[in-house]
């Protein structure tokens, strides 16, 4: 056995990258992820690596077929960002994307609930980091919305962790009850896993993001959430609740949006409900489902935002009602793109064909057969906005005189070998079931299943193409609960940021003037009696059309320092008569 944490080769890819020479960076870029995912594979379960912590013992990693699964697609995806991005040259995008992912490992491996909190602030601060590379547009302003969310939630997170370790006396990260500490905890995983409404930093964010830091911001963040849960929440009746609604609350909102990457973020919060509704049934079955959709999600995700990326790499353009008659020019970009979209839709032979429908298997078992109908009204509106629309407007939409650049080398490597393993997925579901938690008892391939499939599909298609006209998109801007922050945001600043700010400005300088007269009455304690007469003369010599500040530290010169001398005075006096007074 390694004793080695299995995030190791990403952190030390992320501290050496600055070190090497500049033509060598891309190359340790994709060397990293490949070490970590070769490492994951010489890895036993139930094997542990712990650490000696006060009165505790920190588990930094800890091995099972869970923390496995997440590992191997983790690392995986990390590897095909860095082929996409084997072209860049920005050093501080390189660093993020390899702190971010290694962080999100050490997330899947922690055994303890200060190990999972460091990292998920690491990863926190790594992923904003990725987003403020972007350097342009909104990005600035986005990576500081979505700072704020994710150390709001990681707050209410360490919170819970605090109450949860006193109330136990151990660190140890296991499965929690509903009560007590588990909802600060609860919460602050729900911040992360975009559960509205508490998921507008998603669309915000990623579409702002950077081509090739969207490819590991769509990977990372909700999925270790969702490892998360998997860990601590099962089986919760709030958690099938809050799924169900996700996965149609994001495909709503796709339908409406005109921005790729915002349609794609959209439905990143969809498609994470099929995992947390499987989590909340938290059945043995169910749980498989959630683990095996999370892990063709990242993949067909990737890929999705991948074949968006180069659309903005080569057009400079990122909503449908600016692009349209790219078929001529990025012919290749589509057929990878359709092998996302294909997958993304539960199309037979693809990897979200035996992941989606077994969430939904899940649920009819457990005859929860509302969230089965409902998962499935969902995964209509998937393939109508990911599989129809979004191609039909890019590839075949009105005429326009777009100029494309070339797509570098690495861009189309990255999105073929995706292609290749989303494919493999599908025609291989036995290899694919066999990392997963629990032994599988479903065929994803039976007659009936592929019968209602095909119908699903089809009737989607013929919908599509006789609404297609009306599904024009247009260039709007869709509001989400947002709204009512962003409104709120200019009151809140002009009437309680500033008037807070304003008071300890008021504060430090009157502390300065006290602290000055201090200094100034221990040179000369006679001076106390010209505090007055030199206020007088100080406020003389003030413009009569002065305008008043609150932190103006000559207003409060003589007063300050005559009531400092007073309280400390009063201070010293109890301080004698409490000496006095106590027995001996």
């Amino acid at each position: 056995m390694i004793d080695l944490m299995p995030a190791a080769p990403l952190l030390a890819g992320a501290l050496t990258l600055p070190l090497v020479p500049r033509a060598l960076r891309p190359w340790l870029f994709v060397l990293s992820p490949a070490l970590a995912f070769v490492l994951l594979t010489q890895l036993d379960p139930g094997a542990t690596l712990t650490w000696p912590f006060l009165r505790y013992e920190l588990v930094l990693s800890r091995v099972d077929r869970l923390s496995l699964a997440f590992g191997y697609v983790f690392t995986l995806v990390a590897c095909l960002g860095a082929i996409y991005g084997f072209h860049l040259r920005d050093l501080g995008q390189q660093v993020a994307a390899l702190l971010y992912a290694g962080a999100a490992v050490g997330v899947v491996f922690a055994g303890d609930w200060l190990t999972l909190y460091v990292f998920w602030e690491i990863m926190a601060v790594a992923s904003a980091w990725l987003i403020f590379t972007a350097r342009a547009g909104q990005s600035g302003q986005a990576g500081m919305r979505y700072l704020f969310f994710h150390l709001l939630g990681g707050g209410v997170l360490l919170a819970g962790i605090i109450w949860q370790a006193h109330e136990s006396g151990s660190l140890a990260f296991n499965r929690l009850d509903s009560a007590g500490p588990a909802w600060p905890i609860l919460l602050g995983f729900a911040v992360n896993a975009a559960i509205p409404p508490l998921h507008p930093w998603l669309a915000d964010a990623y579409p702002e993001a950077p081509v090739t830091g969207s490819v590991f911001l769509s990977a990372f963040t909700t999925k270790a959430a969702v490892y998360a849960l998997a860990r601590g929440f099962p089986g919760s009746d709030l958690l099938v609740v809050a799924g169900t609604l996700m996965a149609l609350y994001g495909v709503v909102f796709a339908i409406l949006e005109n921005d790729i990457r915002r349609i794609l973020s959209y439905h990143i919060v969809s498609q994470v409900g099929y995992m947390v509704a499987g989590i909340g049934i938290g059945t043995e079955a169910a749980l498989n489902g959630a683990t095996a959709h999370a892990f063709a999600h990242i993949l067909y995700k990737g890929l999705l935002f991948m074949a968006a990326g180069a659309v903005v790499h080569a057009t400079g353009r990122r909503k449908l009602s600016e692009l349209g008659d790219l078929i001529g020019s990025l012919p290749g970009v589509l057929v990878f793109y359709m092998f996302g979209a294909l997958s993304i839709s539960g199309f037979p032979l693809l990897s979200g064909f035996v992941s989606k429908w077994l969430v939904v298997h899940a649920a009819e078992l457990d005859h929860h057969d509302w969230v089965a109908l409902l998962l499935g009204v969902a995964s209509v509106g998937t393939f109508l906005s990911v599989g129809l629309k979004l191609p039909y407007f890019t590839w075949f939409g009105p005429r326009r005189a777009i100029r494309t650049d070339s797509i570098p080398l690495g861009m189309y490597s990255a999105m073929a070998l995706a292609s290749a393993i989303n494919l493999a997925i599908g025609l291989r579901p036995d290899l694919f079931y066999h990392v997963l938690f629990f032994a599988v008892d479903y065929r994803p391939y039976a007659p009936l299943h592929l019968m209602e499939t095909a119908e699903i599909l089809a009737f989607t298609g013929l919908a599509f193409w006789f609404l297609r006209r009306r599904m024009n998109p247009k260039a709007a801007l869709t509001l989400d609960v947002d709204w009512f922050y962003r409104k709120a945001a200019p009151w809140l600043r002009r009437n309680v940021v500033l008037t807070v700010n304003d008071f300890f400005a008021a504060m430090d300088a009157l502390t300065l003037a006290g602290a000055r007269q201090l200094c100034r009455l221990g040179a000369n304690p006679l001076a106390l009696f010209d505090l007055a007469d030199d206020n007088h003369r100080t406020s003389k010599r003030r413009p009569t059309d002065a305008k008043f500040r609150p932190y103006d530290a000559d207003r409060y010169r003589g007063p300050v320092g005559v009531a400092l001398l007073i309280i400390l005075g009063f201070f010293v006096l109890l301080l004698g008569l409490s000496l006095f007074m106590s027995p001996r």
